[in-house]
């Protein structure tokens, strides 16, 4: 069953010849940052090999979610929940953003003493986190058989619609000056004297002075062709949506058997609340030593399998030259396999935690590649080894809800204006400076 669909997005049709900056990638990072640019009067062409969000932008869970988040982002996502707040009257379109807030369950490895160390860190902020028990929990999660004895309540954190949001934000930058190519992809970056002069498509040279990579799951395969280590891996992730139906809660809920969020149509979204699947392929020998962090910390969430992605990565070209059909055009949508497992556990969980569901059906589901790096923060950096680059990737399942603001930074860097927030914990060199390199749960 092929992925969801997102807001049909036209492209435009001349390849222009020059302009500022090449934005490569088409999901919510990447318009976000066209949006951006476009909005302060620089030109800004975005290429996007096949359809606008039509990967994990339009995959994911649809949380815009402060909470539970690593520490170091929290200054960023509380600048992307500013956003958003604005962000359709901006837009004049719609994102389908709502602050329902998230209520996450105290169980299993988020025990009430872990949820409550977390909440430590937005002491101060104006989240209204709290602690909450009994009949305010089953306020939020009607219908519920067993709710939960302790949970974390976030109230500002919210929910969006994947398959509108991108396209949205799209719309919006090409509203300001911005030139948007769909099915163009970027083959390689055109350097002389190692500073970016311009970057080869598919459909030929453009020349800029600025390239911001914001490929997602391809990130590290295009910047390897220019020499630039990105350590990143990708994660496999399963989710379903239900048909609509009446009652339910309106809080989105995470709890270590599924989460779940309304959605705009009346049915729900949900996906196992743990568990994610981690296919072997070369990188993953490449990176090990990188990652044995992350995966000690998360090997419980982790499924490890040998599928064909080995036999499929293992012969993707390292390096091309520009008149090279790349694998960018040879897949044009990612759209891998979901887990028929986790579908199974996460609806059976779900139905048996609320009744209301089991009337529903499950009118599709969809996996989505998910690009994480070895300490589970992302990448918005420029390349020191290579003036105007920059790179906004690696945000390991955290991208959607922080899109807008990622997108924002990166323009800040990419434009040499007062970052958003300081970039320093988001570097590229954190990965060759001797930093520890390690995610942080916060708890």
């Amino acid at each position: 069953m092929p992925g969801p669909r997102p807001t049909d997005f036209y492209s435009d049709l001349a390849l222009p010849k020059q302009v500022e900056v090449v934005v490569i990638g088409g999901g919510i990072i990447g318009v976000s940052a066209a949006l951006e640019l476009a909005e302060r009067g620089v030109s800004v062409l975005l290429c996007e090999k096949g359809q606008i969000g039509a990967e994990q932008s339009s995959r994911n869970w649809g949380w815009v979610r402060l909470g539970m988040r690593d520490p170091r982002e929290i200054p960023l996502m509380q600048a992307a929940l500013e956003i958003w707040g604005g962000l359709d009257a901006r837009l004049g379109r719609s994102t389908g953003f709502v602050r329902s807030g998230i209520l996450f369950a105290a169980s299993g490895r988020r025990d009430a003493g872990n949820l409550e160390r977390w909440a430590r860190h937005v002491d101060g902020l104006s989240t209204q986190a709290r602690m909450i028990e009994g009949g305010e929990i089953a306020t939020c999660l009607p219908g519920h058989r067993n709710p939960p004895r302790t949970a974390l309540l976030m109230p500002q954190d919210g929910r969006a619609e994947p398959q509108w949001a991108a396209p949205a934000i799209a719309e919006g930058a090409r509203d300001r000056g911005a030139q948007i190519l769909t099915a163009c992809a970027v083959r390689s970056l055109d350097v002389e004297a190692g500073r970016i002069t311009g970057v080869y498509t598919e459909r030929g040279r453009v020349a800029c002075s600025g390239v911001i990579l914001a490929g997602g799951a391809w990130s590290r395969l295009f910047a390897g062709n220019a020499d630039i280590c990105l350590p990143q891996l990708k994660v496999l992730n399963t989710v379903l949506r239900s048909s609509p139906v009446n009652g339910g809660p309106d809080t989105a809920y995470w709890s270590d058997r599924f989460a779940i969020r309304r959605r705009a149509d009346g049915g729900f979204t949900i996906a196992d609340g743990t568990q994610n699947t981690v296919d072997l392929v070369p990188d993953s020998f490449r990176l090990a030593r990188r990652f044995l962090p992350a995966f000690r910390q998360e090997w419980r969430s982790l499924r490890f399998r040998v599928s064909g992605r080995w036999l499929e990565e293992a012969h993707y070209a390292r390096h091309w030259s520009p008149s090279d059909v790349t694998q960018f055009e040879l897949t044009r949508i990612l759209d891998p396999e979901p887990s028929q497992k986790h579908i199974r556990h996460a609806w059976a969980a779900a139905r048996n935690a609320f009744p209301v569901l089991e009337g529903a059906e499950i009118m599709q589901s969809w996996a989505g590649m998910i690009d994480v790096t070895p300490d589970a923060i992302p990448v918005i950096s420029n390349v020191e080894q290579m003036p105007g680059l920059y790179i906004a990737t690696g945000f390991s399942g955290h991208g959607f809800g922080i899109g807008p603001g990622a997108g924002r930074l990166i323009a800040d860097l990419a434009t040499g204006e007062t970052p958003v927030v300081d970039p320093w914990e988001f570097r590229l060199s954190r990965f060759t400076d001797g930093s520890r390199i390690a995610p942080d749960p916060g708890y």
